[in-house]
């Protein structure tokens, strides 16, 4: 199972940034797949998350309404669109692999996101 995130980088207050997760090595359309982050020095905070089929997604209460998360099975990649970023949003974004029950058991390296002006 390999997890690679990209797209990250520094943006100003307001702006936008659209994250990818490239998978492989695991039946990717067999998985839910989530979004979770870690501010530094604070612990990981889950983000969001997203059903197999891409039909049901759902949201940390701090994104909701900015973030959208969605996914391609045909090309095994995972999005995550964020939109009126604030310095709260400032972290290290992963990508984990889901097992049901919250549980994720692969992740990947993570693509830092930095909301500096």
């Amino acid at each position: 199972v390999q997890l690679v995130e990209s797209g990250g980088g520094m943006v100003q207050p307001g702006g936008s940034l659209r994250l990818s997760c490239a998978a492989s090595g695991f039946t990717f359309s067999s998985y839910g797949m989530n979004w979770v982050r870690q501010a530094p020095g604070k612990g990981p905070e889950w983000v969001s998350g997203i059903n197999p089929g891409g039909g049901t997604t759902l949201y940390a209460d701090s994104v909701k309404g900015r973030f959208t998360i969605s996914r391609d099975n045909a090309k095994n990649t995972l999005t995550l669109q964020m939109i009126g970023l604030e310095p709260e949003d400032t972290a290290l974004y992963y990508c984990a692999r889901g097992q049901g029950g919250g549980a994720m058991d692969y992740w990947g390296k993570g693509t830092l996101v930095t909301v500096s002006s």
